[in-house]
C-alpha cells in the first residue's frame, strides 16, 4: 500500500492510500491510522483497487480510524469485493453428485454455486397428523425414517407458525420423536415467559401451529438438482449439479466470516462504491438455533429475564455492523450474497445514512437500525439515521420472517424513495413494544416513511403471515407515511392476510397520508386496536377497503377507496415512488360487475366478530344462520362492492352458485374471485352467459380459490356464474373486466421526481 497526495493537493487536499487484492485489509486499517496521527489536518482516503479482498475476521474501525469536526476518511473502491467466503474444489461421483472437502474451521451453513444461492436439500412438508410437538421433541421420525438416516444430527427442523420461523438443530432419534438441542428447543415453545403471553400460541408447540414442517440437510433427501448437503462428520460438502454444469466452470464459495466490516465507535467515516458479499450467519447450527421471534430477531439463551416487550432479542449478524458510531455515510455500496443480515446500525448509532445502494440476495433482512430497548440513555438513543434511494431485493431467502428494513425505538428516522421488492414477510418494520406498559411511552417519535416503492411482499408461497408492505408498532408522536407506493402484499394467498399499511397493537399519533395502495390481499389500512389512538389517515387511494380505524381520536379524510382505476394524481405518485425511475404502475382495470345486481343460490348471513379478526392470525368467531333459499337472499351484492373484507356465503349444499348480471352483452378479457374467510371455496366453475342464458365460455378454477385467483376469459355475455358442484360457496369479491388494452392496466412514470418533501 502507498501513499500519495491527490491530483491537484494543496494543504487540505485528500493523502490517498492506494490499497490491491494483495494487501491485508487490516494492514492498510493500521497504516491510515498512522497517516491520521501525522496528518490530523487533511481528509485521507483508502481507496481499494478493483478485485476481491478476501477476509476471515471482520475488518474493525474505531476512534483512531476515524474523521472528526476538521476532516472525512473514506474507503473507496469501484470494483472492490470484500468477501468472507472461501472457495471449495469439486471432484465428480460417478453418482453425478459433486463433493468438496471443506478446510479446516470452516463451517459451511450456506453455499452459493456459479453466483446463485444453493438451498440445503429438504423434505416436502409434513402434516401436522405426521410432525408435531411433543416434550422431548418432534414426531414422525418413523414415517420419514430419520433415525435410519447416515447424519440425523447435522439435520435441522424448519417449522413457521404465522409470522414466526424456527430453524430446530436435531440433537438426536428416540423411536418415532427427533430430540432438538438445547436451548434451543425450550426457547421454541411456549410457557418461557420471555415472549408476550398471546405470542405462546405461535410457538411450535403453539395452538396456532398447522403443519407444514420440514426437514433439511440429510444426504438421503438430496434428489433437486441445485440443492446441497454439508456432513459435518466428514466435512464434506455435496452438491447436486444443475442442467449442463461442469465442475471445472462453476465456482463454489462458502461464506466463513460473520461481519465483514467492523465499525465501532467511528466518527465521519465514508464507505463509496464497495461490495459486501459472502458473510456468515451460523447460529442455526449451534444450540442456540434460531428461534424467530418477529423481523428477523431470535430468542437466545438459557435463561433470561421474562420480558414481554421484546427487549432482550438478537438481531442476525450483519455484512457490515455499525455500532456507537455517528456521521457515517454508506454510498453506492452492494452488499449480497450474504447468509444473514446487511447492515446493521445500533447501540447509539446515529446520523447516519444509506444511500443509493443495493442489499439483494440476503438469507435474514437487509437492514437493521436502532434497538430494542424503549428507554436507552441518551448515548444508545438512535437518532436522525436515513436510509435514501436505495434497493432492498430479495432478503430473507433463507430466514423467511426476516424484513427488508427494520428500526426498533429509533427518532427522527427518515426511510425516503426507496425499492423494495421480492420479501417473504413484511416490506418494513417501525418500532416495537406491542402494548407492553414498560413500552407505551418510548424513545419513538418524529419518522418518515415516503415515497418508497414497496412491492411482491407477505409472498404467500413462503408462508408468512400477519403483517404487511409498512407494518408499524408502538406510539411514534410526529410520525409520517406518506407517498408510497404499496402494490402486492399477500396478493394471491389463499387466507386474509397481506395487509397495505398494518398499524399493529398500540401504534398510536402517525399520519398516514397520499399513499397509493393497490392489490394487497387484506386491507389496505389495518389499524384495529383499541388502545392505539390518535391516528389519522388522508388523501390516500386504493382498490380496496378496510374497516374504520380504532381507538381514540383516530379517523380518515378524504381517502379515495375501491378504486377499479387509480386517477392521474394516484398515478403520479406511484410513478414518482422508489429509487429506480422508469418503474411501470399498476394503474387498475376497469371492472364491469362493480355495483351490478347480484344474486346466489342460497345465503348464510356471517357475523365475523374478532380481535383484529383475532389479530389477523386465522381466527374467526362466526356467528352463522341460514338464511334461507332464494335469489337475493343474503347480500350476494358483498362481492361486487370492491370491498374484499367482506364476505357472502352460500348454503353448504350440492350445486350452489353465485352470479352478476352486467346489465348488458358485454366482451370479457378476465374474472377475477376472492376467497372468503368464513367459507374457504374451492373446485368451482366459471360460467359466462348471454342474456338468453346460454353459456358462452367455462373456466375451473381447481383447488383453492386465492386472493384472488385471476381466471382468463375470451367471451361475450351478460351474466357471470361462479358454480361449486360439490358444496358452498363463498366470496369476498367477484370481479369481471374486459380484454385488457395493456395502458389501462399499467401507466408509465410522469416526469421526473423533484425534492422530497419533508
Amino acid at each position: 500500500m502507498s501513499e500519495v497526495t491527490a491530483v491537484g493537493a494543496g494543504a487540505t487536499s485528500p493523502l490517498v492510500l492506494a490499497v490491491t487484492p494483495h494487501e491485508s485489509l487490516a494492514d492498510a486499517a493500521d497504516r491510515l491510522a498512522a497517516t491520521l496521527v501525522r496528518h490530523p489536518q487533511r481528509d485521507v482516503e483508502v481507496r481499494l483497487a478493483p478485485g476481491t479482498y478476501r477476509v476471515s475476521e471482520p475488518v474493525r474501525l474505531g476512534p483512531e480510524h476515524s474523521g472528526d469536526e476538521r476532516r472525512e476518511v473514506r474507503w473507496a473502491g469501484t470494483g472492490a469485493v470484500i468477501s468472507g467466503g472461501v472457495a471449495l474444489t469439486w471432484r465428480a461421483d460417478r453418482d453425478g453428485r459433486w463433493r468438496a472437502t471443506a478446510p479446516p474451521g470452516v463451517e459451511p451453513a450456506d453455499l452459493f454455486v456459479g453466483g446463485r444461492r444453493s438451498r440445503r436439500a429438504r423434505s416436502a412438508p409434513q402434516s401436522a397428523e405426521v410432525c408435531h410437538a411433543v416434550d422431548a421433541g418432534i414426531t414422525g421420525a418413523r414415517a420419514l425414517g430419520i433415525g435410519r438416516w447416515a447424519r440425523p444430527e447435522a439435520v435441522t427442523c424448519v417449522v413457521t407458525v404465522r409470522w414466526r420461523a424456527y430453524h430446530l438443530p436435531v440433537a438426536g432419534v428416540d423411536g418415532d420423536v427427533v430430540r432438538l438441542r438445547e436451548p434451543c428447543w425450550t426457547n421454541a415453545r411456549g410457557g418461557t415467559g420471555r415472549v408476550g403471553p398471546y405470542w405462546d400460541t405461535t410457538a411450535v408447540d403453539g395452538s396456532q401451529f398447522a403443519g407444514g414442517v420440514v426437514w433439511e440437510n440429510a444426504i438421503e433427501l438430496l434428489t433437486e438438482p441445485g440443492d446441497h448437503v454439508w456432513d459435518p462428520v466428514t466435512r464434506t460438502v455435496t452438491y447436486l449439479p444443475l442442467p449442463g454444469e461442469e465442475p471445472s466452470d462453476v465456482e463454489a464459495i462458502v461464506p466463513t466470516c460473520e461481519s465483514l466490516l467492523a465499525l465501532d465507535g467511528v466518527r465521519r467515516l465514508r464507505l463509496t462504491g464497495l461490495t459486501l458479499s459472502h458473510a456468515a450467519f451460523g447460529q442455526s447450527a449451534t444450540a442456540q438455533g434460531y428461534v424467530g421471534a418477529q423481523a428477523g430477531l431470535t430468542l437466545t439463551g438459557a435463561t433470561g429475564p421474562r420480558d414481554a416487550a421484546g427487549r432482550h432479542y438478537t438481531k442476525p449478524a450483519a455484512a457490515l455492523a455499525v455500532r456507537r458510531s455517528h456521521h457515517v455515510v454508506v454510498e453506492d455500496c452492494v452488499v449480497t450474497q450474504v447468509a444473514g443480515a446487511g447492515v446493521v446500525l445500533e447501540h447509539g448509532t446515529c446520523d447516519t445514512r444509506l444511500v443509493a445502494s443495493r442489499f439483494e440476495d440476503l438469507g435474514s433482512g437487509a437492514v437493521y437500525i436502532g434497538d430494542t430497548e424503549p428507554h436507552p440513555g441518551a448515548d444508545r438513543v438512535s437518532e436522525r439515521n436515513t436510509v435514501t434511494r436505495c434497493v432492498l431485493r430479495r432478503v430473507g431467502a433463507r430466514y423467511t420472517d426476516a424484513v427488508a428494513l427494520w428500526a426498533g425505538y429509533v427518532a427522527d428516522l427518515t426511510v425516503d424513495h426507496n425499492t423494495i421488492e421480492d420479501v417473504p414477510y413484511s416490506g418494513i418494520s417501525l418500532g416495537w413494544g406491542w402494548n407492553q406498559p414498560g413500552a407505551r411511552a418510548s424513545a419513538l417519535r418524529d419518522n418518515r416513511v415516503t415515497a418508497n416503492r414497496i412491492v411482491e411482499v407477505m409472498r404467500p408461497s413462503t408462508g408468512m403471515h400477519d403483517g404487511g408492505a409498512i407494518y408499524v408498532q408502538g406510539a411514534q408522536p410526529g410520525t409520517v407515511i406518506a407517498r408510497n407506493h404499496i402494490d402486492r402484499s399477500g396478493y394471491g394467498g389463499t387466507q386474509r392476510d397481506g395487509n397495505g399499511i398494518y398499524l399493529d397493537e398500540q401504534t398510536s399519533h402517525v399520519r398516514v397520508e397520499r399513499n397509493v395502495v393497490t392489490r394487497v390481499g387484506y386491507k389496505w389500512l389495518s389499524n384495529w386496536a383499541v388502545y392505539g389512538v390518535e391516528n389519522l389517515s388522508r388523501g390516500n387511494w386504493t382498490d380496496t377497503d378496510a374497516p374504520a380505524l380504532g381507538g381514540r381520536g383516530s379517523g380518515s379524510r378524504g381517502d379515495q377507496v375501491r378504486l377499479d382505476v387509480l386517477p392521474p394524481a394516484a398515478l403520479a405518485i406511484a410513478a414518482a415512488a422508489g429509487a429506480e425511475p422508469g418503474a411501470r404502475v399498476w394503474a387498475g382495470r376497469v371492472d364491469l360487475a362493480r355495483g351490478r345486481p347480484a344474486t346466489q343460490s342460497s345465503a348464510v348471513v356471517v357475523a365475523v366478530r374478532t380481535s383484529e379478526d383475532l389479530s389477523q392470525c386465522g381466527g374467526v368467531e362466526a356467528q352463522t344462520t341460514a338464511a334461507g333459499h332464494g335469489a337475493g337472499a343474503g347480500h350476494a351484492e358483498v362481492a361486487v362492492d370492491g370491498d374484499t373484507c367482506a364476505d357472502t356465503v352460500t348454503v353448504d349444499e350440492p350445486d350452489s352458485w353465485w352470479r352478476v348480471d352486467l346489465g348488458a352483452q358485454r366482451r370479457l378479457g378476465a374474472v377475477g374471485l376472492w376467497n372468503a374467510a368464513s367459507m374457504p371455496t374451492r373446485d368451482v366453475v366459471i360460467e359466462v352467459a348471454d342474456g338468453a342464458g346460454r353459456i358462452t365460455a367455462r373456466a375451473r378454477v381447481e383447488g383453492l380459490v386465492r386472493r384472488p385467483s385471476i381466471v382468463e376469459v375470451d367471451a361475450e355475455g351478460r351474466y357471470v356464474t361462479v358454480r361449486r358442484p360439490g358444496g358452498g360457496v363463498g366470496l369476498s369479491s367477484v370481479t369481471v373486466h374486459p380484454p385488457s388494452r395493456g395502458a389501462e392496466c399499467e401507466a408509465r412514470p410522469g416526469p421526473p421526481r423533484g425534492r422530497a418533501e419533508p
